[in-house]
């Protein structure tokens, strides 16, 4: 499969030309071998059908139908996994060309890469910006990326461990040029071997997978690709630091400005499959991992670390040490080769590693703390800092502290999420409150008051299912907390919280489950998640309120008077519609801020973003260079959802690349926000109307038309995808068919697969119109060109536009018989209006006409996808006709949804 015709590849990219054509190859030779010539002409006739309609060959869809028309089941699951095989491909060249722009820009004297550390630290010294002013900034920053697991993520680990294989081979012939005929054809042979097993391995499980699956999914990624790098972003900032200012911060920089969290194993919200027992076995996991990788890292040191006291001395300190450690554990001692007794490194280490050993197991002579192991860490460095040790190991001991520092015992910070209503039912019968639910907020909140001050209060109802299932989640808390360290668990988030009595349940729950710390104050911070743009809006009344509670207060007071509270992109986007949720959310980051600041409370706004734009997805830079003044704090917390944890961390030089410019753009941002403007009043009036107008159009069609749902469920894949066996929770938050029934990542899924991607873009066109007939177009022009906010959304609608395909979208319309073409009509004209608009502000003729690089990824993608997607109608046409029951059609329709999502890019 050659890249599509007419992709336009400019000099600097010609080798992801090559690496995609030879790959292309590659694949044909597969496909001849596994699945025959048959097999092998219908795919390229299928191939060629879909290049030539997009070049406007009129004959051309019609051929394409014929050739897809009524396969088998299993023919038409061959062709898809051809399609689909080709898109694994060619994401992989992408990201190896990523990788291969970054060693350019290496190699390459004339400037930085930007976006990296060293092109904004550069650019900061520039403005003015001195070494210790960056260098404070730098240490106070707290970055940290919250990974998720996702419902419709359909990687398996089994096939992403492939997926690396055959980026080494691709890294290996990063540059073939300069490679032996023989090297150049051992690394095609392995790409060829991984393509070869890759497709005679299923695709997807047959069971659906549990929580321990998840996380075992996510910790992969933590403890393999990001592990290994991490150490490498810090050097980045050294290096930058060094080129910029001439001065070393090596040792300046003593504690982690880049840790993790996971939702993966304490996410409760929905899922039944979660709760205290998972969150017990997720801080055990995690722990036995990163102590595993630590383990294995001083076994490596041990190796190296030949230094023999006959050629170099040590310092007292590490003399004392081995001192102490020989009258404690005096059986390590018998362990160590006599050989070895005159090499004080190995012999520490081996003290060191016994006692890691020690702490996997819970036994005598385990570390009390990463503080302990990183003290005896320190002890090493420091010895080779006064022993000429600069060249000998020490870089090497520096880059285990770095990750000690950043993994403690614990590898990633387990959130915990619960419903704000789940809550509410729980504290109504400990309270023996009859009717607490329907109360108002004044009355609940006046009650919990009451038993929290109470200190001789006696819960009721102790034993009802869902009392001791809530209570049992505090003690695993506890336990944990005790158990793993304070690191070990983060905020508890408050699902669709809405008033002080959210929090306050909270805390009545961890006062009733003995959550509570010497001082009677309950050691878990409290995070409201604001998830509506109801709920947004009235969000900083709602903190203002909780500010002002007593014994919220008090709570605050001992957690360092600092506020964590989250902000939910999805469900508010679901709800109003895109542009309406962008606007509630920016003025949400605004009003909050304020609202700590007046009542002296630090703050970390957490970002709910999920993986496409639809769910505030994007590119996280642009997002956050994007956010209000004054908001950021030097503190980002964001999520990353499953679905595209594999795309930003899959791959060493990916994730480190990923990391560099979060850290990049958070320092930027605190950088400049002392003398950021604030935004002309005059805008802010604009948006206020766009994102009335867009919201009133949204919901008229989405929530206000009874008849829509059934648009929704007969012209998208919502019932394959609500059969799909790719993740533990449940499509649905509810039982119900409706769209408020369901959660917003199945929603998102389904309007991409059917090439609709109506959540990413529709109101925008109301929204725009009624801004240009009360204001005209030059203030949206002036907005496009001078704030970034409104030129971030309109770059983030264009790319969903563009990956939007209204022809192939009307084929799927029409397996709405009733009133697919009604329906249809409204969008198509919606979506056409939209691009006028777009390109009307931006002084262009076609979409991501000034984004070449975007421009090429999809062309690259979308003439390959239309046939997996006419598959998916033909399909889904046959299976529903059949009632829905043909499992061989459902199982080809699974392979359908899985291409689909790998040549969009886009999941949920």
């Amino acid at each position: 499969m050659p890249p599509a015709p007419g992709t336009d590849f400019p000099a600097k990219a010609v080798p992801l030309r090559e690496d995609v054509g030879v790959l292309g190859a590659l694949l044909g030779d597969v496909i001849k071998a596994q699945g025959g010539e048959e097999l092998f002409n219908r795919v390229e006739k299928a191939r060629l059908a879909a290049r030539d309609r997009r070049s406007g060959d009129s004959e051309a869809a019609a051929e394409l139908l014929s050739t897809l028309g009524d396969l088998t089941p299993n023919d038409a699951q061959e062709v898809v996994r051809a399609f689909s095989a080709y898109f694994g491909l060619v994401n992989l060249a992408e990201k190896i060309h990523r990788i291969r722009r970054g060693r350019t820009y290496l190699a390459d004297e004339s400037g930085p890469q930007p976006g990296g550390l060293h092109a904004v630290i550069a650019e900061l010294a520039e403005g003015g910006c001195s070494a210790d002013e960056l260098l404070a900034i730098i240490r106070s920053m707290r970055v940290v990326p919250v990974f998720t697991a996702h419902p419709t993520e359909s990687h398996r680990r089994t096939l992403l461990l492939k997926d690396q294989r055959i980026a080494r081979a691709l890294v290996d012939r990063i540059d073939p040029a300069k490679l032996l005929p023989r090297e150049n054809q051992a690394a095609l042979a392995r790409i060829k071997e991984e393509v070869a097993t890759a497709w005679q391995t299923e695709e997807f499980l047959r069971i659906r997978p549990e929580v321990a699956d998840e996380v075992e999914q996510t910790a992969f990624y933590l403890s393999d690709a990001i592990y290994r790098v991490l150490p490498a972003l810090y050097d980045q900032i050294h290096t930058a630091f060094q080129k910029t200012y001439g001065s070393d911060i090596t040792e300046k920089i003593n504690k982690p400005v880049l840790t993790f969290a996971s939702w993966v194993g304490g996410d409760m919200d929905g899922n039944p499959k979660v709760g205290a027992d998972t969150i017990s076995a997720t801080l055990f996991r995690h722990r036995e991992l990163i102590l595993r990788r630590y383990r294995a890292e001083l076994e490596d040191l041990f190796g190296r670390f030949s230094h023999s006291l006959s050629r170099v001395d040590i310092a007292t300190d590490l003399r004392n040490r081995i001192s102490n450690y020989e009258t404690e554990m005096p059986a390590i001692l018998d362990t160590i080769s006599p050989r070895y007794r005159d090499m004080p490194y190995r012999v520490f280490l081996s003290y060191v590693a016994a006692r890691v050993d020690a702490t996997r197991a819970d036994a005598e002579h385990a570390y009390s703390s990463p503080e302990e192991l990183l003290s005896d860490l320190h002890c090493i460095e420091e010895s080779l800092s006064e022993h000429r040790g600069e060249h000998a190991g020490q870089h090497r001991i520096l880059r285990l502290i770095r990750r000690v520092q950043t993994f403690g015992f614990h590898l990633a910070t387990l959130d915990v999420r619960q419903d704000a209503l789940m809550h509410r039912t729980v504290v109504g019968h400990l309270l023996g409150a009859e009717g607490f639910l329907e109360m108002d907020r004044e009355q609940r909140t006046a009650l919990l008051e009451a038993a929290l001050a109470d200190p001789a209060h006696t819960p009721s109802n102790i034993e009802q299912p869902e009392v001791v299932q809530a209570l049992a989640v505090i003690h695993a808390i506890k336990d944990g907390l005790q158990r793993f360290g304070k690191r070990a668990v983060g905020p508890y988030i408050i699902s669709m919280a809405q008033g002080p009595d959210d929090a306050l349940a909270l805390l009545y729950l961890a006062k009733v489950g003995g959550l509570e710390d010497e001082n009677g104050c309950t050691p878990l911070d409290v995070a409201p998640l604001f998830e509506t743009v109801n709920d947004l809006q009235h969000g900083p009344a709602t903190m203002a309120a909780l500010f002002d509670n007593p014994v919220y207060r008090d709570h605050l007071k001992a957690r360092g008077d600092h506020q964590v509270i989250m902000l939910g992109y999805s469900d508010s986007n679901k709800d109003s519609g895109f542009v309406a949720s962008r606007w509630a959310l920016y003025q949400a980051q605004i009003g909050l801020s304020e609202t700590c600041r007046d009542a002296k409370i630090g703050n970390t706004l957490f970002h709910g973003r999920g993986g496409t734009v639809s769910r505030g997805g994007g590119k996280t830079r642009d997002a956050v260079l994007a956010s209000p003044p004054g908001t950021v704090g030097g503190s980002l917390r964001v999520t990353e959802q499953g679905e595209i944890i594999h795309a930003k961390y899959g791959l060493r030089g990916i994730a480190l690349r990923t990391m560099e410019l979060m850290l990049g753009a958070v320092l930027e941002v605190e950088a400049r926000d002392d003398t950021e403007e604030a935004p002309d009043p005059r805008w802010i009036e604009v948006m206020d109307r766009m994102a009335v107008a867009s919201r009133q159009s949204y919901r008229s069609l989405v929530y206000d038309d009874p008849a829509f749902v059934q648009y929704f469920r007969e012209a998208t894949p919502i019932d394959v995808i609500e059969r799909l066996l790719i993740g533990s929770r449940p499509a649905s938050r509810r039982s119900g068919a409706g769209v408020e029934n369901l959660r917003a990542i199945p929603w998102v899924f389904a309007w991409t697969q059917c090439r609709h991607i109506l959540p990413g873009w529709y109101g925008l066109h109301a929204g725009l119109e009624a801004v240009r007939a009360q204001f005209g177009t030059d203030i949206l022009k002036e907005m496009a060109a001078k704030w970034r906010p409104f030129s971030n959304l309109l770059a983030d609608v264009e790319m969903v536009l563009a990956k939007a395909d209204m022809p192939i979208a009307g084929q799927y319309a029409k397996l709405c018989a009733d009133v697919g073409d009604q329906y249809y009509s409204v969008i198509h004209t919606a979506f056409d209006e939209t691009c006028e608009h777009l390109c009307a502000i931006q002084g262009t003729t076609t979409l991501l006409e000034n984004e070449p690089v975007l421009y090429r990824a999809i062309q690259l993608r979308n003439p390959y996808v239309d046939p997996m997607s006419l598959l998916q109608v033909d399909l889904l046409k046959r299976w529903r006709a059949g009632g829905s029951t043909d499992e061989e059609l459902l199982h080809a329709l699974f392979t359908t949804v899985k291409g689909i999502a790998g040549g969009l890019q886009n999941t949920g």
